[in-house]
């Protein structure tokens, strides 16, 4: 064996000493998202708000009872027993929202609901929100399935429910605690928030749509009916795909449609602006194979005079020629996420996950919903405006709502 020299040991010492360790990695700070609000990333994935944090618009009181916005929060202290509900159904999703209850109160979370309920064993799904000593305490299906777990008062937890036709699954502050099966499931119906006994409190409330299905391939325009110039000379957008598997619209008017027929539906979409103030739109319930002839939802960032709630326009989400959009959400030359929910004569239509249009059409029945109420499956088209339209749309997916069963004692 041959030993290093005095001065080779030295040296790697020396070494050793100026190799510094590694540094620690810089700590990530927690981006605080405010109440009520949703962060980008959940508005890509198709989450909408169905509570503002400043009013009840979207929202319809079923009974007497002192409903109000305190603290950026929904709060009910008495009152009639009854509901506050949406006025949108909903068929499958995940929600997601914060209650705090004070001591000894009785509420709870109505799932695919009539606006009031006769039972909550055959017309809706009832979550409960109750003490231990309740039948049903928190967390649990009432009358349907019971479960056993505390729940603090006086402070908020969080419910993360998914409806997945007759699946259904509750967490509580992230910890499974409900899963149950339906098979004669009600397919679809309001949320309600209860007022029984007690004051409670309700705030970031939020749902993903779910069973969406795409309707844009990404690669052409399979499924879609493209007017051509020499049939309709007056037609001249340019519907193309892009390399990135983008849909673009240039030049108008024209129009673009699906094969497929939509009655009650929800979709979702991406759209931009390629300029300030452009005009386009997502026409619905549409005769089929007929000029621009359904519901408008429009699509136009403009607003005047720096106030975002006076839209030119009508304003992105708005039905066009019907209801404006009660709100600006969008900026022109990025992109925007629309929700259309269509239930029946009622329109409801979040931009960027905010909703914006809560409409119900009460004119009478026509075949033709530019003269009247239109509940009869139709296309959906996209409007190439005019010579100046310039758009991108990307991420269309959409679904049939399922139908309501019928009240069953099951």
């Amino acid at each position: 064996m041959i030993l290093p020299t005095t001065a080779a040991l030295c040296a790697l010492f020396m070494l050793a000493e100026v190799v510094e360790p590694p540094a620690e990695p810089a700590s990530v700070p927690v981006v605080q998202i405010a109440d009520n609000s949703l962060t980008s990333e959940e508005v890509s994935a198709g989450w909408i708000s169905l509570f503002d944090g400043e009013t009840l618009y979207g929202w319809r009181p079923a009974s007497q009872a002192d409903w109000k916005v305190v603290d950026q929060s929904i709060q009910v202290t008495s009152g009639e027993v009854g509901l506050l509900r949406t006025t949108t159904q909903f068929g499958d999703y995940q929600l997601k929202l914060d209650f705090k209850a004070a001591k000894g109160t009785n509420s709870g979370v109505f799932l695919r609901t009539s606006p009031t309920p006769d039972s909550p064993t055959y017309d809706c799904y009832e979550l409960n929100i109750a003490p231990m000593n309740n039948s049903f305490p928190t967390g649990s299906f009432v009358g349907r399935k019971k479960v056993n777990v505390e729940c603090a008062d006086d402070v908020w937890h969080t419910f993360d429910i998914t409806m997945l036709g007759g699946q259904m699954n509750v967490k509580l502050d992230g910890e499974e605690v409900l899963d149950f099966q339906h098979e004669f499931h009600l397919g679809t119906g309001f949320i309600g928030l209860q007022h029984n006994e007690g004051k409670i409190q309700f705030k970031n409330i939020k749902l993903k749509p779910l069973s969406l299905q795409s309707m844009f391939n990404g690669k052409d325009l399979t499924g879609w009916k493209l007017y051509s110039k020499e049939k309709y000379p007056d037609m001249t957008t340019k519907f193309a795909v892009s390399d990135e598997g983008v849909l673009t619209v240039k030049d108008g008017p024209g129009q673009l449609e699906t094969e497929k027929s939509y009655g009650n539906f929800v979709l979702q979409l991406d759209a931009m602006t390629h300029a300030a103030s452009l005009n386009s739109g997502i026409f619905f319930r549409c005769i089929p194979g007929d000029k621009m002839m359904g519901y408008e939802s429009q699509i136009q960032n403009g607003f005047k005079n720096g106030d975002r709630t006076d839209p030119e326009d009508s304003g992105t989400g708005a039905i066009f020629r019907r209801t404006k959009a009660r709100k600006v959400v969008a900026n022109d030359l990025e992109w925007l996420t629309k929700t259309l929910i269509v239930e029946g004569p009622h329109i409801a239509v979040w931009v960027n996950g905010y909703q914006v249009t809560d409409w119900t059409d009460k004119r009478k029945p026509d075949e033709n919903p530019r003269r009247g109420l239109r509940t009869e499956a139709g296309t959906i088209m996209i409007q190439g405006h005019d010579p100046t339209t310039d758009f991108s749309f990307r991420n269309f997916k959409g679904a049939e709502s399922p139908q309501r069963w019928p009240s069953k004692r099951k």
